[in-house]
């Protein structure tokens, strides 16, 4: 079928697939959360399409450049074919709006909570969003997720307090990969 929708895995980066590490740009620092490779090929698998959606201050700080990001990206998703799964798109927000400098200095549509990255993947990928997740180990990566209308799922890996003003609605996990068991169980 032509125009048939498709669901879709947002996935946050930093602290959702690989250990957050301040201003990660390289990929030798990269490292897999636990299991989070495992999880990438349970939903990969399932028929998820896969969308990473990152928030890259560093950028706009000028630790590192837009084409460090895409260069990491570019390995990671190398790393990511050889064990069978593809991710089908990479969205970064190379946006601060207060620690920007020059044009990376805006209050942008792109930085989560806001949900632009999303609704780019939402629309070149034709999401059916009634069938989709975000998820993401902060509260920027929930709303993001609400407001872009699909299920937020937030990872409470025990690096940030589960907000308290979550919605009862959100599902809450330990690790992307207890979320993977789950959707594979559903």
């Amino acid at each position: 079928m032509l125009n048939e929708r498709k669901k879709a895995i947002f996935l946050d980066r930093d602290g959702t697939i690989n250990v957050d590490k301040d201003y990660l740009y390289r990929i030798e620092d990269f490292q897999f959360e636990p299991k989070a490779d495992e999880a990438l090929k349970i939903l990969y698998d399932l028929g998820y399409v896969l969308i990473i959606v990152t928030n890259q201050s560093g950028i706009a700080r000028g630790y590192y450049s837009e084409e460090d990001v895409e260069i990491l990206h570019q390995d990671l998703s190398k790393i990511l074919q050889e064990k069978g799964i593809e991710i089908s798109k990479f969205y970064y927000c190379p946006h601060h709006p207060t620690k920007g400098v020059g044009k990376y200095k805006t209050d942008c549509e792109c930085r989560k909570p806001n949900p632009g990255m999303l609704l780019k993947g939402i629309e070149e990928f034709s999401i059916d969003t009634s069938l989709s997740y975000m998820v993401g180990d902060k509260k920027s990566d929930v709303d993001a997720g609400l407001k872009a209308g699909v299920t937020s799922i937030f990872l409470n890996n025990g690096k940030e307090e589960v907000p308290k003003d979550l919605s009862e609605n959100i599902l809450v996990f330990k690790s992307l990969y207890d979320f993977a068991i789950f959707l594979k169980n559903k």
